[in-house]
């Protein structure tokens, strides 16, 4: 089954509710331009009515057992997992990205939410050193009622990389997933709601963004921001929450270096980056994208990384034979091309790609682009797109100096055989996270988050439920 059976819309206090005389928004399929669905916005009540159910929620979900929560957050990983092709063609549709990616997608949702089922039962505080007869006691306890932002890049994974965490933590939360992307989450939360998820506990919302957030965060009632996007939406929501000081965890932008030397496995580098550059077409926030090459590889670099680029199949997500989809909106290709004409006019060679494919479809050939100067905005700013910079350098200090140049500090990758070289340059770069030799960054038990204008706080892990508590000592005499 290839068809768009999703009937997306809101979910607040346990009801999905009809589109009535809501406006609405068109999901489109990024390939074709079809229209796949009309899905409601929610009006200012709408809004009002979900922090209602999220605050009635709260406190029945905090006192719900252990065991309780655990079977539920098991229960809707196996539902995730027995839906996974269903929410996969789903996303794929609404997206772009090829079937394959979303079902991998989908199948580490499901692992993250097994993960925070066992996490429920591991959360721990301390007992502190005290006289005899006395206790001084560290507790973790849920922050409260939280709102989690989603964007459209990962639209099966990102919301239960904030759901999964905040239900283990006792929290319960209202989501925004994205406009362009909403059917997949909407059947995600289902498997949540089927597995026992009690009615208020979470919603679900769209609309106008901006209106949204200001609209929830101003409420009293949400106590915790959880936002994946870029960065200058991230200032502006965090101004939005030091109004009522309430905490926030920000996934935001990267511009990831990958420094490759002059003794990594060439080929096996090769393959890796180009792997994962061209993965969901480059509109990943830890995609590498500025490879900063030693100089004595750095042309035969160039010309291998360009071939792989030429070679790659570009399609719908739902032809098996697709090794790229489109870009996810028509903003994308807008924004390739505005970033590629300015680097090719100051100076940077484009060796492959560069252009939109003519037809239906967002589609961009898969491009890279050669000595890019330094003030070129590809240099300056995250492209979110199929775009790799291959860049020469001649020492590992100014390696060093263009990976940390930038704002950003969410992933970076270094590609070397020599483990003292692995050892200077992960400790020397400033990132959040640092693969070498690999470019996976995802683990259901490790942090996922940035540094510096990357944001702050961690989503996955141990660190993903911490995110959604706060710390209470109780001493007794």
């Amino acid at each position: 089954m290839t068809d768009y059976t999703a009937r997306p819309s809101l979910f607040i206090d346990g009801q999905w509710l009809p589109r009535g005389n809501r406006d609405v928004h068109q999901v489109t399929n990024p390939a074709d331009g079809r229209v796949l669905a009309e899905l409601p916005l929610a009006t200012p009540a709408d809004l009002d009515a979900a922090l209602d159910a999220v605050q009635r929620g709260y406190p029945l979900w905090r006192a719900t057992s252990i065991d309780q929560k655990a079977a539920v957050l098991a229960g809707a990983a196996r539902l995730i997992r027995e839906r996974a092709e269903l929410i996969a063609i789903t996303a794929t549709l609404e997206q772009g990205k090829p079937l394959a990616e979303a079902r991998a997608e989908a199948g580490y949702a499901a692992a993250l939410t097994e993960f925070y089922a066992g996490e429920v039962r591991r959360n721990h505080g301390r007992v502190l050193a005290r006289p005899v007869g006395q206790r001084s006691l560290v507790l973790h306890e849920p922050v409260g009622p939280s709102l989690a932002l989603c964007p459209w890049n990962f639209p099966i994974l990102n919301p239960v990389r904030k759901l999964a965490p905040a239900l283990a933590a006792g929290c319960s939360m209202i989501i925004k997933p994205p406009e362009e992307a909403p059917g997949s989450a909407a059947l995600v939360l289902q498997c949540f709601i089927d597995a026992g998820l009690p009615a208020p506990v979470a919603s679900m919302v769209f609309g106008v963004p901006d209106q949204v957030s200001r609209h929830l965060i101003a409420s009293p009632v949400i106590r915790k921001i959880s936002f994946t996007g870029s960065v200058p939406v991230g200032k502006q929501l965090m101004a939005l929450a030091a109004a009522g000081a309430k905490r926030t965890t920000m996934e935001l932008g990267g511009h990831a270096p990958v420094i490759v030397w002059d003794d990594c496995d060439f080929d096996a580098t090769v393959a890796m980056v180009a792997a994962f550059k061209w993965r969901n077409a480059g509109q990943v926030c830890v995609s590498p994208t500025r490879i900063l090459v030693h100089e004595a590889l750095a042309d035969r670099f160039g010309a291998a990384l360009a071939d792989r680029a030429r070679a790659l199949q570009l399609g719908p997500g739902l032809d098996p034979a697709s090794q790229m989809g489109p870009l996810a909106n028509p903003r994308r290709p807008a924004a390739m091309a505005t970033l590629i004409d300015d680097a090719t006019a100051r100076g940077g060679r484009l060796l492959a790609g560069g252009s939109a494919r003519p037809g239906a479809g967002h589609f961009w050939a898969p491009s890279v682009l050669a000595d890019v100067p330094t003030e070129a905005r590809l240099m300056q700013e995250e492209p979110f797109g199929p775009v790799a910079l291959v860049q020469r350098v001649a020492s590992i200090e100014a390696a060093i100096a263009e990976a940390n140049r930038l704002s950003f500090g969410l992933a970076a990758y270094i590609c070397t055989q020599n483990g003292r070289t692995a050892n200077l340059l992960a400790d020397a770069v400033e990132a959040g996270m640092v693969g070498i030799n690999t470019m996976a960054m995802s683990a259901v038990d490790a942090p996922f988050g940035g540094v510096k204008e990357s944001g702050h706080g961690s989503e996955d892990g141990p660190e993903g439920m911490r995110a959604f508590q706060v710390v209470k000592a109780i001493h007794q005499h």
